[in-house]
């Protein structure tokens, strides 16, 4: 039930028109410095293109709420990344 819930609540997130416009500016070349620290790589690819593990991320990427609130809190395989190890700038480089 938790997982229908979660599902719901980022969709919800992900579509709304407000979410897509307040999405923060980053700064790529620190992105992608953090994705690769943080492994990202691994199951993303070294561009986003996806593979075995990881779901493809470019070069459509989902909105950022999504992006942000699936990271937080995945269902998935992956890893939390919580305020404590990502910050919400460092979320925004990435994205």
């Amino acid at each position: 039930m938790r997982r229908i819930f979660q599902f719901i609540l980022i969709a919800v997130i992900s579509f709304s028109s407000e979410a897509q416009q307040n999405s923060p500016s980053g700064d790529p070349q620190k992105g992608q410095t953090l994705f690769n620290r943080y492994g990202c790589y691994q199951c993303h690819g070294y561009e986003g293109q996806g593979g075995n593990a990881g779901k493809r991320l470019a070069p459509e990427p989902m909105s950022f709420a999504f992006i942000s609130a699936y990271i937080r809190n995945p269902t998935g395989e992956m890893p939390p990344y919580t305020k404590m190890v990502l910050t919400d700038e460092e979320l925004a480089d990435i994205y």
